[in-house]
């Protein structure tokens, strides 16, 4: 009986660890994506201070290039650089969150395995 209940615990163990690996994936992807953003936000404004302010400056949108004051693009920009700082920091969090959630997730996996090494023989014959 208590073998059917450790065997049953290690598989919620696993489901839950699969499920925070994928999640903190996924936060790892959006994190560098928000980076990517943040850095042409940052290099398109460095390439536009040195401009004049009647210089000619276009914004691209779809397939079109549409002429638009330099100042508004500088303030565009400059508002792509904050919301993706504020993204960041909130993924952050996130990521710090699921991290301890996993590094609970696998000392709970530990406990379980040193309680019951039995249990540890049936997974490693079922993973060969």
């Amino acid at each position: 009986m208590a073998d059917e209940a450790n065997r049953s615990a290690f598989i919620e163990i696993q489901g839950r660890m699969i499920e925070t690996t994928g999640k903190l994936k996924q936060v790892q992807n959006q994190m560098r994506n928000k980076e990517g953003e943040k850095k042409r936000a940052y290099l398109t404004l460095e390439e536009l201070k040195p401009l004049s302010d009647d210089t000619n400056t276009y914004k691209s949108i779809g397939r079109t290039f549409v002429l638009e004051p330099k100042s508004v693009l500088m303030e565009e920009q400059e508002q792509k650089l904050k919301d993706s700082e504020a993204a960041l920091a909130s993924l952050q969090t996130s990521k710090e969150y699921l991290e301890k959630q996993m590094a609970e997730v696998e000392t709970n996996l530990r406990e379980l395995l040193q309680q019951d090494p039995g249990i540890a023989r049936q997974i490693m014959s079922m993973s060969v």
